[in-house]
C-alpha cells in the first residue's frame, strides 16, 4: 500500500528548516532550537526523535542567522609564523581543542614572520567577523587594530607581545630560560661560548640574547663579538656563523642557539667538526634524545602556551573586562649530553 503521509517540503532549495524538522519529529520549533544549540529542557526521548529527524532530512544549522541574531559568529582566528615550524603544531592543536570545547571554530593563517601580512591576514578574519583573534606578532606596531579590539575583537598575543598597544599576552620565559642554558655550559667549564639566534628585530630572540649576555657577565666572562651572530634561520647563514665561530686562534668550545631551527642547522655542522663542541638549544627538537650524544635544550610548552591564551581569549569573549595581562611560562632545562660536553684540555 502506497504511504499518502504527507511530509513537509524543505524550503530555499532543498536545504531543510529547523520547521521541517519539528514537523517530522512532532515537536515545537523550540524544542528542535534546544536541541540544535545543546541546551537543557528536553528528554532524552524526544531528542532522540528530533536527532533522527536532522539526521533523516540532512538537518545543518544555520551559523549565518545566530550572528544576526547575538552578533556572534562562533569562530576565532590564529595568526602563526608558519604552521611548518615544529613548534607551532602543539600550539595550534591546544588552540583548536580550546575552541572546540567552546564550541568555535579555529580559522589560521601563517605570516612567514613578514608583518605586512600579519596585517593582511588579522584584518582579513576580522572582516570575516571572527570573535576574537590569537596572534604571534611578526611587527612591532599593532596600533591598526585598535579599531577592531574597540569593535568588540578580543585579542591575544602568544610568544611575543604586542607593539604599541595594550593587549593580553601569553609568553615563555626567554630571558630566564637562555641565560640558565648558556649558565649551565658555564658549569660544565666553558667560557668561549658562541651565540647564534634569529632576527634581533623579533622579541622572542633579542630576549634570548639578553639571557646569553647577562648568564656570560653572571660569570664575569666578556663575549667577544664573532661570538655572536643573529639573523635569519637560512641553514647556509647559520652554517657560516658556525663555520667562523670555530675558526680562528680563540674558537668557541660551546654553542648556545636561540631556537630549534637554528639548532638543526648546528647539529648537522658539528656532526662533521673534527673535535666535540658543546651544544644547548633554545627549543626542543624531534629526535634530540636519539642523537649521540643527545641534544640538550631548553624546552619551552608550545601546548600550554596555546591553551593559556585560548582560555584567556574566551574569558574575554565571555564578558571579562578586567585590565590586559602578560602570563610568562617557565622553561626547562632537558640535559641530554651535549651540554655536558667538558671543553677541551688546553695545553
Amino acid at each position: 500500500m502506497a504511504d499518502n503521509t504527507r511530509r513537509p517540503e524543505p524550503r530555499y532549495g532543498n536545504r531543510p528548516t529547523m520547521k521541517d524538522v519539528a514537523a517530522r519529529a512532532g515537536v515545537g520549533l523550540k524544542t528542535v532550537s534546544r536541541v540544535v544549540n545543546g541546551e537543557p529542557g528536553v528528554t532524552p526521548d524526544t531528542e532522540r526523535r528530533v536527532q533522527e529527524s536532522i539526521d533523516a532530512l540532512g538537518f545543518r544549522r544555520n551559523d549565518s542567522a545566530r550572528v544576526l541574531r547575538k552578533g556572534r559568529t562562533a569562530s576565532i582566528g590564529l595568526v602563526l609564523e608558519d604552521l611548518a615550524d615544529p613548534f607551532y603544531g602543539p600550539l595550534n592543536r591546544a588552540v583548536e581543542e580550546v575552541a572546540r570545547a567552546h564550541g568555535a571554530l579555529l580559522i589560521n593563517g601563517s605570516s612567514a614572520e613578514d608583518p605586512d601580512r600579519e596585517q593582511e591576514l588579522v584584518l582579513a578574519l576580522c572582516a570575516r567577523r571572527v570573535d576574537g583573534l590569537i596572534v604571534i606578532p611578526a611587527g612591532h606596531d599593532h596600533r591598526y587594530l585598535e579599531p577592531e579590539i574597540r569593535a568588540g575583537v578580543a585579542t591575544v598575543f602568544v610568544d611575543r607581545p604586542a607593539g604599541r598597544i595594550d593587549a593580553d599576552a601569553v609568553l615563555s620565559d626567554s630571558f630566564g630560560g637562555a641565560r640558565s642554558g648558556v649558565a649551565h655550559l658555564i658549569a660544565h667549564g666553558h667560557r668561549r661560548i658562541g651565540f647564534i639566534g634569529d632576527q634581533p628585530r623579533i622579541h622572542t630572540a633579542s630576549e634570548r640574547l639578553r639571557g646569553y649576555r647577562t648568564a656570560m657577565a653572571d660569570a664575569g666572562l666578556a663575549p667577544h663579538e664573532d661570538w655572536v651572530s643573529l639573523g635569519t634561520t637560512a641553514p647556509e647563514r647559520v652554517r657560516d656563523a658556525v663555520v667562523a665561530m670555530l675558526a680562528g686562534p680563540e674558537p668557541v668550545t660551546a654553542i648556545f642557539t636561540g631556537n630549534n631551527r637554528v639548532t638543526v642547522t648546528v647539529v648537522r655542522v658539528l656532526a662533521a667538526h673534527d673535535r666535540p663542541v658543546a651544544l644547548v638549544g633554545f627549543d626542543d627538537i624531534e629526535l634530540a634524545d636519539l642523537l649521540d650524544p643527545g641534544v640538550t635544550v631548553i624546552a619551552q610548552d608550545a601546548a600550554t602556551l596555546g591553551r593559556t591564551a585560548a582560555e584567556r581569549l574566551f574569558h574575554r569573549l565571555d564578558g571579562a573586562v578586567d585590565a590586559p595581562s602578560r602570563v610568562v611560562l617557565p622553561t626547562r632545562l632537558i640535559a641530554r649530553g651535549s651540554g655536558e660536553i667538558p671543553p677541551p684540555a688546553e695545553g
